[in-house]
């Protein structure tokens, strides 16, 4: 054990027979600490037994007097929750809980994959048991969720400072739960053609389940679908908290706005943005680095953003767009069957069946092969 203090660092002497405390001797304990330590001092990892229980931590405070300025602290800090603050809830109905989203993307997750996350040993005979059980647990958990949900968007878009409503939040939110979960078979089909995607487009990758167990694209596109229905179900909040945890987990960030079509393969994927008003087709391929984004934000007569305008790309169905490549603006369209490559600005539309790569670099190669024996024909996908 090892006393911390203003001056050099000293051990107290190990535990034997003659300077462990019998149990229950909280006096004992306490002398030893006389003995080997002045008040100044921070004690750790005490491993001795003390009242029948093993004392995990003793923590002696270096000067007890500096404690004495934390009431002014709080004040301090509470007198800054103030009514026009904008970073403070206090006083209004419960948001939608972050930890209870989590968990329902989990529950989510283990129906689209059965088998493949939390629940193991799953077979014919009990999975209609381990559906119906989470899918009445999602019921409840989505009830609430969203009515807290609706609940804080109409207090903020109708100014109310309080929960009274005459509008039943639970009953519409259980609507919404019913017809989410409903969507549920729709989204296996769905993402069942974006894991043949991935298996396909990824000479790296043995079989599908790698791609269902070890893929962040599919991980974030799977959350963004679910989020994205939510959104069509007109369900405020909750789909953005969802797709930011993806966001956060996989380094990808797809707004659940976007409108994306079925065997979406999203390579590597760190780092690619998909913004709110994006539509891609069918069969497009993303790499690392990729941003689908707007050009600029159009601003009203008070300088106010206008919202609720396309103000991101469109990527047309058999579009492969590789690592860095940066497409921008909502009357920017990328036609059918064409190939981004790496590193390219795109503010304008590509016609169907294009290649647009960068000019040729000029290399400067010290020693080791010369820059002209490279051949300008090979396929560098990652």
């Amino acid at each position: 054990m090892v006393v911390r203090r203003s001056g050099p660092a000293r051990s107290i002497p190990p535990e034997t027979s003659a300077n462990v405390p019998p149990r229950g001797s909280s006096e004992i304990v306490a002398n030893q600490i006389a003995n080997h330590a002045s008040p100044r001092v921070l004690l750790t990892h005490w491993r001795g037994p003390f009242d029948s229980k093993h004392l995990r931590d003793i923590v002696v405070a270096s000067d007890v007097r500096l404690k004495e300025q934390l009431p002014r602290l709080t004040e301090r800090i509470v007198a800054t929750y103030t009514p026009d603050d904008a970073i403070n809830h206090l006083g209004h109905c419960a948001l939608p809980s972050y930890e209870a989203i989590i968990a329902i993307l989990l529950d989510i997750k283990d129906i689209l994959y059965p088998g493949y996350r939390r629940k193991v040993g799953l077979h014919a005979g009990n999975i209609a048991y381990h559906v119906g059980s989470t899918i009445d647990s999602l019921h409840d958990q989505l009830t609430t969720q969203i009515a807290r949900a609706l609940r804080h968007e109409d207090r903020v878009r109708n100014k109310h400072n309080d929960c009274e409503s005459e509008t039943d939040f639970e009953a519409k939110g259980q609507t919404m739960a019913i017809e989410l979960l409903e969507r549920i078979p729709s989204l296996r089909k769905t993402l069942a053609t974006d894991v043949q995607a991935a298996y396909e487009g990824d000479p790296a990758c043995q079989t599908t389940d790698e791609v269902v167990f070890c893929y962040p694209g599919i991980e974030a596109i799977t959350v963004y679908r679910i989020a994205h229905e939510l959104v069509r179900l007109d369900v405020p909040f909750i789909p953005r908290m969802m797709t930011e945890w993806a966001h956060k987990q996989t380094g990808i960030d797809i707004h659940p706005g976007a409108t994306i079509g079925e065997y979406f393969f999203i390579d590597h994927g760190t780092g690619v943005v998909v913004g709110e008003t994006c539509q891609i087709g069918n069969h497009v391929k993303l790499y690392q680095g990729v941003t689908l984004g707007a050009l600029s934000f159009k601003t009203d007569d008070s300088g106010e953003l206008i919202r609720g305008q396309k103000r991101h790309p469109t990527i047309e169905d058999g579009v492969v767009v590789y690592a860095n490549a940066t497409i921008l603006g909502g009357r920017t369209v990328v036609g059918h069957d064409s190939v981004i490559g790496s590193s390219v600005w795109i503010t304008r539309s590509v016609s169907p069946n294009t290649t647009v790569v960068l000019e040729q670099p000029s290399l400067r190669v010290r020693g080791g092969v010369s820059a002209d024996s490279v051949d300008e024909h090979a396929n560098y996908q990652i």
